[in-house]
């Protein structure tokens, strides 16, 4: 058992008694107090306004600790650094005079140093969430949130918002205190006063799906968020709210965000009145019909077909203003495709906002530009709708199934109805398109595919040496062919594609290429000799492979189909070849690209990705696109297999008979 000794205790108390009589609590006028270099604290002294608004309304709460300075007319602070410099703010705002008395501990020199340790290290921080009822119960008090907000210098937001949090659910609050639930995921919570439904969507959703964005899109999933929703978009909330929408608003979000609309129905109402003076310029225009469908998808659209129309040439103003449009584009994505250009999520998103702006005002000189056979145009009609940033887009020429049958009829005895009317999975009226540096990058792709393909067909190879051969000796022309005779392979294609390395083309080129060199002799007069005793197959399979090196099909705009005949001999289909990612596509298209990619191939999912930000959605469009089939329009190109594709020899079996020929040649 610990006891202390009559000596012991006495000792303690002596020196219990000494420190008790080396302090002083005095009243020093605030002029005479200075900060003291012994101050353990060097940072922190943060929210001073905040502190001193807290002083100005309740007053100083707890002393400062001070020394007495070597001048003998001056004390220093060195504990309560923050409440000097606030009651210092407060004489420069003439709220104090300069004389106030300020209550302070006065203890000796050679303490100093001990005393502002303690003060700093002998504490313990109140937990938020005690802060949090401590809030609520001010105000359960009758205290006025205007005065609480004055008496802490914050805010009337910031109570609101500990106000929120303590209302959270007590058993997500008690493992909130446990650290088990983070703050972020306690305000994305606080979206509902429903404590049932917070505790379901932290408590039944699996660990990963506990982000603070997915807890308040499952808390708000039935709701409309009015900064990502386009009809949204197209409202405003403010009329929407005087036409008696109510709203929910997430007190954690900034201004332009966190506003969640709960009637559909009405916003739905509000947009198709916006959009009916549209419609009537549509009627006016001369359509036989006019429907006004907000959220009309490019599935919706597939049921119809579409009169062909024909581009006018745009004015030397317009076609100026087209330019430059499409160079500020140009300028934008060379930037966000920029691996050295250090820029934060925000930035990069603000880039991309001015990028589809940018597309949404050059599609709408596009739409200007088009125009359609009047006679025609009293059979078929136009939907007015809205796109993904809730502008107005018109969809004109749509034609039923019965109307495209009825005017086909009519053009009998003239031309084609083809002429007239097309399916819509062949063209829409407008295109959104991609950079020529991004078009470079998949085009080696390209390139690099049709290299192997090449490669795997002796015959073409042969029938495209020659193909060359005679357009430059019989018909004296310099262009035409995609094969390069002078030999000059074209293998250094990771310039515009810097992931091409690792891609199965390049890597099967690269190991046939080796499997060769190994075989043969690199002195000219010897590998003359070996060619000139070689099997004839076996010399058109090494004729396929340095003709398949010599191909070049980069190309610089979207719709280019560079070497479209000879990837129509092999048979080339870059769903072998290709695969979609972020890094490899969606990272480097705009957003409403690749939401006008997910309509092919997830068109369920639009909606909910296009909430996200850029890089979110291209994340989920690398996820969903996995096992689809979809591939961008480059390579979407009617390269359809003939029957010759029946006699390619597989790239790895190309290597393989290099390598056992030369394995022959070894043992002859």
């Amino acid at each position: 058992m610990n006891t202390a000794t009559l000596h012991e205790t006495t000792a303690i108390a002596a020196a219990v008694a000494a420190v008790t009589a080396a302090q002083e609590l005095l009243l020093i006028p605030l002029s005479k107090l200075r900060p003291s270099s012994r101050n353990v604290r060097k940072s922190g002294g943060t929210s001073i306004p905040e502190l001193a608004a807290s002083i100005a309304r309740v007053g100083l709460l707890q002393n400062l600790n001070v020394v007495l300075a070597a001048d003998g007319e001056h004390y220093e602070v060195v504990a309560g650094r923050r409440r000097l410099a606030a009651l210092k703010l407060l004489v420069k705002r003439r709220k104090l005079a300069k004389d106030f008395e300020v209550p302070c501990l006065l203890g000796s020199d050679a303490a100093a140093r001990t005393v502002s340790l303690t003060e700093n290290v002998q504490r313990e921080a109140m937990h938020p969430a005690d802060q949090f009822e401590a809030f609520a119960d001010l105000v359960a008090e009758g205290r006025p949130i205007e005065d609480i907000a004055a008496d802490f210098g914050v805010t009337p937001l910031v109570v609101q918002r500990r106000l929120k949090l303590a209302n959270v659910s007590p058993r997500l609050l008690a493992d909130y205190r446990t650290d088990a639930v983070t703050l972020e995921q306690l305000m994305a919570l606080a979206i509902t006063d429903d404590h049932a439904a917070q505790e379901a969507a932290f408590y039944e959703s699996p660990q990963w799906q506990r982000s603070p964005e997915a807890l308040r899109d499952h808390l708000t999933h039935e709701e409309i968020d009015a900064g990502r929703d386009a009809l949204a978009k197209f409202v405003g909330v403010e009329v929407y709210e005087q036409a008696g929408g109510a709203v929910r608003r997430d007190l954690f979000a900034d201004a332009q965000n966190g506003i969640f609309l709960t009637d559909a129905a009405l916003l739905e109402s509000l947009t198709k009145e916006g959009l009916m003076p549209v419609a009537e310029q549509m009627r006016a225009e001369g359509w036989g019909w006019v429907d006004v469908a907000p959220r009309a998808t490019y599935a919706d659209l597939h049921q119809f077909q579409r009169m062909r129309s024909k581009r006018r040439e745009p004015s030397k103003a317009e076609a100026k203003r087209i330019a430059k449009l499409e160079a500020q584009q140009r300028k934008l994505q060379d930037r966000l495709d920029d691996e050295n250009e250090d820029m934060t999520d925000e930035q990069a998103q603000t880039m991309q906002d001015e990028m589809d702006s940018l597309g949404s005002e050059l599609e709408a000189f596009e739409r200007t530009l088009v125009v359609y056979p009047p006679r025609g145009m009293a059979t078929a009609g136009a939907v007015v709708s809205l796109d993904h940033m809730g502008g107005v887009i018109v969809h004109r020429g749509l034609l039923r199934e019965e109307q495209a049958k009825a005017l086909r009829e009519q053009e009998r005895g003239g031309h084609s109805a083809d002429e007239e009317a097309e399916d819509d999975s062949g063209q829409r009226e407008t295109k959104l398109t991609i950079s020529e540096k991004l078009v470079k990058r998949l085009s080696a792709h390209r390139t690099a595919a049709l290299q192997a393909e090449v490669a795997r067909h002796p015959h073409v190879a042969l029938v495209a040496v020659v193909h060359r051969l005679a357009l430059r000796v019989i018909h004296d022309a310099h262009y035409g062919s995609p094969i390069n005779i002078t030999a000059n392979p074209q293998d250094r294609l990771e310039q515009y594609a810097p992931d091409l390395a690792e891609a199965s083309a390049a890597v099967g080129m690269r190991q046939v290429r080796e499997a060769w060199g190994k075989r043969l002799p690199s002195e000219p007069d010897a590998l003359f000799a070996e060619l000139l005793a070689m099997p004839q197959q076996e010399l058109l399979s090494l004729l396929a492979v340095c003709v398949g090196f010599t191909v070049t099909a980069i190309a610089s705009r979207e719709d280019d189909a560079p070497a479209a005949a000879l990837a129509h001999a092999v048979g080339l289909d870059m769903h072998a070849w290709w695969t979609p990612t972020a890094a490899g596509y969606f990272d480097h298209v705009s957003k409403a690209k690749t939401l006008e990619g997910l309509q092919a191939f997830a068109p369920g999912e639009v909606n909910r990705l296009g909430k996200l930000k850029k890089a979110q959605i291209s994340s989920e469009a690398e996820r969903l696109t996995a096992g689809t089939g979809w591939l961008p329009a480059m390579f979407r190109a009617p390269e359809v297999t003939p029957a010759d594709v029946a006699s390619a020899e597989p790239i790895g079996e190309v290597q393989a008979d290099a390598e056992n020929h030369e394995d022959a040649h070894a043992t002859a």
